[in-house]
This record gives structure tokens, sequence and C-alpha cells, in this order.
């Protein structure tokens, strides 16, 4: 059992006006990081978070156009002492050469060709605002894995090119969506989301029929209205890659 022990009276200080607004302060701070806490896990904020988000990623185009006006800068002024070197160097002009040649397969030229264009698409709104029986509003929008399917299929087709959005993609190319928005390496997109490819038109279809991702999207297309059309084309013309080529991360297998 516990006792309770009678101790000497403490002398408490008196405490400036700043003194005892201290621990208010600290207390009202309190509260609202507990209750923005419960509202998180209990409620959607999603609306704040996107309008956040957006413009984070507007400001981050905004650097990457400057840094790719730089960029260029910079790769005109690399490339004319490269050839000042090469013209006064052998191995500069041997090494020059070597990369020259690997330069189409890491997608650092463009690329033309017979190939396909795929489209994929949300599906449309109806009138009066209603969805599908059975349809949730995700159900009706195109989705990462959807457009990641498809240009995986293409690839696996042994493509000598492949561009979304007009934005050639290289090895280390990344394609994510933010909502049902396309971030591709620092720029937003807007659905129809368009891959092209210098590629035999034959062999893409039947990667594409072989994918069970891209089965799961046809399923959709059929089941509510979502566009994935495949075209080929007698010509295709694919920019060169013109984005960063330094890596950041990597894993041994």
């Amino acid at each position: 059992m516990n006792r309770r022990l009678r101790l000497p009276p403490l002398r408490v200080p008196r405490l400036s006006a700043w003194g005892a607004l201290v621990p208010v302060v600290a207390l009202a701070a309190g509260l609202l990081f507990a209750t923005s806490g419960r509202t998180a896990q209990g409620t959607d904020l999603r609306a704040g978070e996107v309008t956040e988000l957006s413009e984070l990623i507007r400001q981050r185009e905004d650097d990457i156009a400057v840094q790719e006006q730089r960029l260029a800068e910079l790769q005109r002024t690399s490339e004319r002492l490269t050839e000042r070197a090469a013209s006064r160097d052998g191995d500069v002009a041997a090494a020059q050469l070597a990369g020259d040649q690997g330069a189409p397969a890491a997608g650092l030229l463009p690329v033309s060709g017979a190939g396909v264009v795929i489209t994929l698409d949300d599906a449309p709104q109806r009138a009066d605002g209603t969805l599908p029986v059975g349809a949730r509003p995700d159900d009706l929008v195109i989705h990462q894995s959807d457009v990641q399917a498809v240009v995986n299929a293409v690839w696996a087709a042994g493509a000598q090119g492949v561009a979304v959005m007009d934005q050639r993609l290289i090895a280390t190319s990344a394609v994510r969506c933010v909502g049902n928005t396309l971030l591709l390496q620092g720029r937003t997109y807007s659905p129809p989301f368009v891959v092209s490819a210098v590629v035999d038109a034959a062999a893409v279809r039947s990667q594409l029929d072989a994918s069970r991702q891209v089965a799961v999207f046809r399923d959709a297309v059929e089941a509510y209205g979502l566009t994935f059309e495949v075209r080929e084309r007698s010509q295709v013309e694919l920019p060169a890659y013109d984005g960063p080529l330094t890596m950041q991360h990597a894993a041994a297998g």
C-alpha cells in the first residue's frame, strides 16, 4: 500500500506574463496536432493535399525549365570542347566514336520507322452525371498500372524506341500518376495518354494479348467504356531523350 508523504510547501516563483503564456501556447499547439492527427485518420483531407501537391508540381516544372535551358547551354559547350579535343587526340576521338555508336540504344538520338500509336483515355462522363451500374469513380479513369502495362508490352515486343506523350523513355524512366494526371520526367500530362513506339506492330499485339495486366485493363475498357486504341503507323517519329542521365539509386540484383 502506498503511503502519502507530507512534503514541505514549495516556494513557486512568480511568472512573468510571457512565462505564463508559454504553457498555454504549447497546450494549444498540442491540441491542434492531436486534432489534425485524428482528422487525418478518420476524415478525407485529400482536397488540401492535392492542392498543395499540384502547386509543388508547378514549381518543380518551372525549376526544370530553367535547368533544361542551362543543361542545353552546357551540352553545347561540352560538344565544342570535345570536338576540339578529338581533333588533337586519337584516344578522345575513339571514345567519342564509341559513345556515338551507343547513343541510339540509349535513346539519346531521334529514331523513326514503322510502329504503333496506342491511346488510353478515361471513360466519357454521362450526361446525367451517373455512373455505370456497380462502378466507382476510380474505375472510370486510366491508372498508372494501365500505362505501365502497355509500355512493358511494347518494350517486350522489341521496340527500338518508346515515347509517352512525346517524352522519350530510357531504361531508367518511371511512369507515375498523381490522381489521374501523368507525371513523367518532371512534367505533368492529362489524359488521353499516348504511347508511341518504333516497333513491329504484330509483335506488340502479341505481347498485349499475353499480358495479364493488360487483360485486367481490357476488362475495365469493356465494362466501363474506357478508351484503348492500338493503331499501326507506317512512320513514327520519336525525339531523343533530353533528360538527366545520372542515376540516383541503384541496387545489386
